[in-house]
């Protein structure tokens, strides 16, 4: 009944089972995609089906261009919905053909296609067009009239007739009008499926209670899979490096800078070549940072902000620089916005098969990192080529790594014992002649680790030495590399004035 455990992929959901060694198993959901040309809907209703605004949705066409994949339920049937970018009869190599060619690739897999039109617009000659090639599909077709709130879209959703896919559903997925005629489409094509996923979710979840019952479960959870994100600025080959990653062109890519314009997360299961573990990540690809000056459309600020959402999301946040071009203040900017908000930072520099004086170029992007990035000296860095592999899986394997140290807890007693040697061999000063006492610390929080230090006259503490307390964290008890915060606390004074 259940799966055999493969790459994980957003079209799947865990349930307990023992599986390849792991307590985990991929039930697969019935998968439906979304197909249209651009401005008809497609993004916008692929967010009223998941729930959520995860796609990015603009007035101009053309703005979804890689495939994003999310899990969506209409009256209980759950379902994959899958937004593609939208179809257009241009030349095969140019970027809206490379976008055609990912759409018709989704297809793949699926087992039922959305095609979607403008009831206001009516059926235009590419609507004909795409019409005629999933007419020459195996996959089943339901026929969507968007946009037909109102009687404005009555003649259009008449006119869908004329395509051969049968009676339209006419909806509006702005307003959420027409779910129920959809509902009623898809459940005689995809209701057994997802009848039989659920039946097999609640078999997995059973068999796990029994197995929590008898005490067959296992003492050290797994953090599950690792959340990837790779970000920098636009051209540095990102994409490139996670279809490298995927062994196949899961993202669009080409010459073109901005390409991606969505955050766009794949499931994917990496062996590591050293151990022959295998391991789960989440690859979540970004849209491309520029300077906040040159950053005016619209359209780049939501994608920016999609990326900064990206790395919140986040654990592990591998920043890639351009070879061609070496570190720049952008990479900077980006780097500090990553710590700022706690997450674990590493570098690659990519394109390192074209790159000259390659020694030089490593040594002096160290360099400018310790300076530029004074806080977190020592970050982990990697020559890598997204065209030829080198280096990819020495990053992933450090990436598990720091994130172990990003998560690790440190035990009381152990870290208190660090703190006395740390105060024993520098001792706080004594500003003014007052002296500051440091009683003890303690680990509030992981993820990023985060230190409270109990004492008084902490307010009288100087920077310095908290950046001696920090960097001892760091150095002393294995958090290098992670971003380290750490609180003072002094007790309230019950004779001070209120």
């Amino acid at each position: 009944m259940f799966a055999r455990c493969r790459a994980c992929s957003p079209q799947t959901r865990f349930a307990l089972a023992k599986c390849g060694g792991k307590r985990h198993l991929h039930a697969m959901l019935p998968q439906v995609i979304i197909i249209g040309r651009p401005n008809v809907g497609k993004s916008t209703l692929f967010n009223r089906l998941v729930g959520k605004k995860l796609a990015l949705v603009d007035d101009q066409p053309g703005v979804t261009r890689d495939r994003r994949m999310g899990d969506a339920s209409i009256a209980g049937m759950d379902f994959t919905i899958v937004d593609t970018a939208g179809w257009e009869d241009e030349d095969p190599h140019s970027l809206p053909g490379r976008m055609r060619k990912q759409t018709e690739v989704s297809l793949e897999g699926g087992d039922v296609a959305l095609f979607v039109i403008d009831a206001r617009v009516g059926v235009t000659p590419l609507d004909e067009e795409i019409a005629r090639w999933l007419r020459g599909q195996t996959i089943p077709v339901v026929m969507v009239a968007n946009k037909a709130e109102g009687a404005a879209g009555n003649a259009g959703v008449l006119e869908a007739y004329s395509l051969g896919f049968g009676e339209p559903c006419a909806i509006s997925a702005e307003h959420g009008e027409g779910v129920v005629e959809l509902f009623d489409a898809l459940w005689p094509i995809i209701g057994e499926k997802s009848e039989e996923h659920e039946a097999e979710l609640e078999a997995a979840e059973a068999a796990a209670a029994a197995a929590a019952a008898e005490g067959d479960e296992e003492d050290d959870k797994p953090l599950g899979p690792l959340k990837l994100a790779i970000v920098g600025r636009p051209n540095a080959g990102k994409s490139t490096l996670i279809n490298r990653l995927l062994g196949e062109d899961r993202l669009l890519t080409g010459p073109e800078a901005g390409i991606t314009r969505d955050s766009i997360a794949v499931d994917w299961h990496w062996t590591d070549p050293a151990s022959g573990e295998q391991r789960d990540i989440r690859l979540i690809d970004t849209a491309g940072m520029r300077k906040r000056a040159q950053v005016t459309e619209k359209l780049e600020k939501l994608s920016v902000a999609d990326a900064r959402r990206a790395i919140d999301f986040a654990e592990v946040v591998v920043l890639l620089l351009d070879a061609t071009r070496g570190l720049e203040h952008q990479d900077l900017k980006i780097a500090d916005m990553v710590l700022q908000e706690g997450r674990a930072l590493m570098i690659a520099i990519n394109k390192w098969d074209v790159a000259e004086d390659a020694s030089a170029l490593f040594n002096g992007v160290r360099a400018a990192l310790d300076e530029g990035l004074a806080q977190v000296r020592g970050l982990p860095l990697f020559a890598v080529s997204a065209k030829t592999g080198k280096g990819l899986d020495t990053m992933l394997a450090a990436a598990f790594e720091i994130r172990a140290s990003w998560s690790k807890r440190v035990p009381t007693a152990a870290l208190n014992r660090w703190f006395d040697d740390a105060l024993a061999a520098n001792p706080p000063p004594a500003p003014k002649g007052k002296r500051i006492k440091l009683r003890y610390i303690t680990q509030a929080s992981t993820r990023p680790p985060r230190f409270v230090v109990f004492g008084t006259r902490l307010d009288m503490l100087p920077k310095s030495y908290e950046r001696y307390l920090v960097n001892g964290i760091r150095k002393n008890l294995g958090f290098d590399a992670v971003p380290v915060r750490v609180v003072l606390k002094s007790p309230k004074n019950p004779f001070a004035k209120s």
